[in-house]
């Protein structure tokens, strides 16, 4: 499924990687829990969090993840943009919930990782 599909369903704004709209995803981790995005074993999967801090974007650089999805209306701030921007990362902000926005993808056809 592409940035673009994932943005319709979801309703949601695209605040960085416009460029990247066609990228595809095919598996989701949703977690407000940054310590178990750490144990992801695969850089293919895009995050779903209501986590809303420059530490999310900071685990993802970790965790070599480069999708990120914020739930429940959060907005990310301009540092944390900056930094995501900086690591060639796609941030979407959508008002659904983390539960809503799970199932959105997983009738879509998104995989879970586990």
């Amino acid at each position: 499924m592409t940035i673009s599909e994932i943005q319709t369903l979801l309703n949601a704004e695209i605040i960085c990687g416009e460029d990247k709209i066609s990228q595809t995803v095919d598996r989701a981790f949703a977690s407000d829990l940054m310590s178990d995005v750490l144990t992801l074993k695969s850089n293919q999967i895009m995050l779903i969090t209501g986590l809303c801090n420059i530490q999310t974007i900071r685990t993802m650089e970790m965790a070599d993840l480069n999708t990120v999805i914020f739930v429940r209306g959060k907005k990310a701030t301009e540092d944390m943009i900056d930094i995501a921007q900086e690591n060639d990362m796609i941030v979407l902000q959508s008002e659904y919930s983390m539960f809503r926005t799970c199932g959105i993808l997983w009738e879509a056809g998104i995989k879970p990782v586990f």
